[in-house]
């Protein structure tokens, strides 16, 4: 019998525990330029990062059996303390988001980010798949009651999320064409009643999105420095620690969801095709793993949660380019903040184990 590796006994998978190491690094390379050179701020992130790989290894020794199991508890507990957070919620930045519990402030929609694909992932993996058209009707309810509850903070960009976590894992699942072409119709004929639902800052987004030069010194401007910034990168960039825009304080939110216009800018078309190269490569690897699960709650949820990741990175890239309206989403592993890379590095736990624990038991 071969002996196994140190690796291995951790339930890590070394080819994606090396990307994920090598974008965390890049990101902090860009973060420390983003910043104005702030080295305490990358000290911090980085501090969030060793966090995040010590809670992705103990997730990973996680199996998928007890996974399966809790999931239902941890998408209930979430459910839970987004009604708190409607109820007495921290208010910041005109949003109520966060729980105070004194010592650090939480935000429970991040947590359904993981338990959305779990509960959904454990539902359909004990129905015959594909899922009937009653069955995916139950999904789509269990979907939209976390999605309202964020919406209702509001939340848009982590409620986008938190939705296609779950339609991910339906998609997975082996949704029928005609349901899945049906439900597109149904939100683009929605789409204009949405509107009279929205606020009046998501409305001009929206607007902004349309016509960023209807208003450059106003909610136009993030759009347009932003795109100032990734058009003077060119082919090789400006050079690490010497780009105008960011510099010069002319991007807002450098450091968090615009930061890639930092890299365009600094270090050019080279620089994101480097970048994007890591995420295929993670991307690539993560839907390896989860396809080689050895149950349908595995796959679902191992690629539920790499499409999640996907999306992620094309809502980001989208919005800082101007292609998609600004809703407050931050690029994978880059963007300084510890929620995020918290919850990322968690669900990449998952991952590692629905694969690396070969035997999945049911009591």
């Amino acid at each position: 019998m071969k002996q196994q590796t140190f690796f291995e006994r951790l339930h890590l998978d070394v080819p994606l525990l090396l990307g994920l190491l090598l974008a965390c690094i890049f990101g902090l390379v860009v973060l420390y330029s983003a910043s104005g050179q702030e080295i305490n701020t990358v000290y911090q992130q980085a501090f969030k990062m060793i966090l995040a790989f010590g809670l992705m290894v103990a997730v990973a020794q996680i199996s998928p059996t007890q996974l399966a199991r809790i999931s239902i508890w941890i998408f209930l507990s979430g459910l839970i303390l987004l009604v708190l957070v409607l109820v007495m919620g921290y208010i910041g930045k005109g949003a109520q988001r966060w729980l105070d519990l004194g010592v650090f402030r939480f935000q429970p929609s991040e947590m359904m980010k993981l338990a959305m694909p779990m509960l959904l992932s454990w539902y359909l993996a004990e129905k015959t798949l594909p899922p009937t058209l009653s069955q995916t009707v139950m999904t789509i309810m269990l979907i939209l009651v976390p999605v309202l509850l964020i919406v209702k903070q509001p939340d848009l960009g982590t409620a986008v999320l938190v939705g296609i976590a779950g339609f991910s894992a339906l998609f997975v699942a082996g949704l029928g064409w005609r349901y899945l072409f049906g439900m597109i119709v149904l939100a683009a004929s929605l789409a204009p009643v949405s509107w009279l639902f929205m606020y009046d800052y998501q409305r001009q987004r929206v607007l902004t999105f349309l016509d960023p030069a209807m208003d450059p010194l106003g909610s136009g401007y993030h759009i347009i420095q932003s795109m100032i910034a990734i058009g003077s990168g060119g082919l090789s960039g400006k050079g690490w620690l010497n780009g105008t825009q960011s510099h010069l304080q002319f991007l807002p939110e450098r450091s968090t969801d615009f930061i890639f216009a930092v890299v365009c800018e600094e270090f050019g078309f080279t620089g994101v095709v480097l970048l994007l190269s890591l995420y295929l490569f993670i991307i690539y690897r993560g839907f390896h793993l989860a396809m080689n699960a050895q149950q349908s709650f595995g796959k679902i949820l191992g690629t539920s949660i790499i499409l999640t990741f996907f999306v992620y990175i094309l809502v980001n890239i989208g919005m800082v380019s101007g292609q998609l309206p600004v809703v407050g989403i931050p690029l994978p592993l880059i963007s300084y903040g510890g929620t995020s890379i918290v919850t990322l590095m968690i669900g990449f736990g998952m991952v590692m184990s629905v694969n690396t624990h070969r035997r999945f038991l049911s009591d």
